[in-house]
């Protein structure tokens, strides 16, 4: 081979690597664009895709917050309401306590003074019962004597009788009611047997109130029964 020949196919070799190079850093080139290219599309959708989540996320936070913040405020306003709701019903209580407690004073007040008042009246009136008895006792004749005390004993009945007070004096022969006699004894009469032969000392009622029982004293019945077998 000539040298010329050898030059030649040294340049064909060259151009044909020149060419293979050229190709090659053309294919990288169009790689390259298109990974590139890709790259951006991906970006750009990845961007545009997030863009929308946060807009919707920014907008559902956005709302929650709002949401929040009205029931916050709805709540906060409930709790006002109701602690100004509670300080009114115990200032309320205070108030009716400090009434109760002004009419339970007034009510007691009310209570002794008319209970004084009540005491005085009767004592008043037993002063008068008082002076009778002691003119009675002033009196020499023995009938004047008799007569003045018992006036005097109907007007102190009178005063019983004003203030609702009765006496309490059963009769030999009636049944003993355990709620107004007290049984001292039992005796030998002829009335039956249980019933109420004597009585010691009367009792008085008033308003119906038992204020002291009738004394007395009960039959056992053996007058009673041997008058019956005598009888016979």
């Amino acid at each position: 081979m000539t040298d010329s020949e050898q030059d030649q196919d040294a340049e064909t070799t060259e151009g044909a690597e020149s060419v293979g190079e050229a190709s090659e850093e053309s294919s990288q080139t169009a790689a390259e664009q298109s990974v590139a290219a890709l790259r951006e599309e991906l970006l750009e959708d990845v961007q545009d895709a997030t863009a929308e989540q946060l807009a919707d996320e920014l907008a559902a936070s956005r709302l929650t917050i709002e949401t929040l913040r009205e029931e916050n405020d709805a709540l906060t306003e409930t709790v006002e309401e109701q602690e100004a709701e509670i300080e009114d019903l115990t200032a309320r209580l205070k108030r009716k306590q400090a009434d109760f407690q002004n009419f339970k004073k007034r009510m007691e007040r009310k209570r002794e003074e008319e209970t004084q008042r009540a005491t005085e009246d009767l004592v008043d009136r037993l002063l008068d019962v008082r002076d009778n008895l002691q003119r009675a006792l002033g009196q020499d004749d023995a009938e004047a004597l008799r007569d003045g005390v018992n006036s005097t004993l109907k007007q102190f009945e009178t005063e019983l009788d004003r203030e609702n007070v009765e006496p309490i004096e059963p009769e030999p022969g009636d049944e003993v009611d355990p709620e107004h006699h007290e049984v001292l004894a039992r005796i030998d009469t002829d009335h039956p047997e249980g019933t109420i032969a004597d009585v010691h000392r009367p009792g008085y009622l008033m308003a119906e109130k038992v204020l002291r029982p009738a004394q007395v004293a009960v039959s056992d019945g053996t007058d009673d029964s041997e008058s019956t077998d005598s009888g016979e």
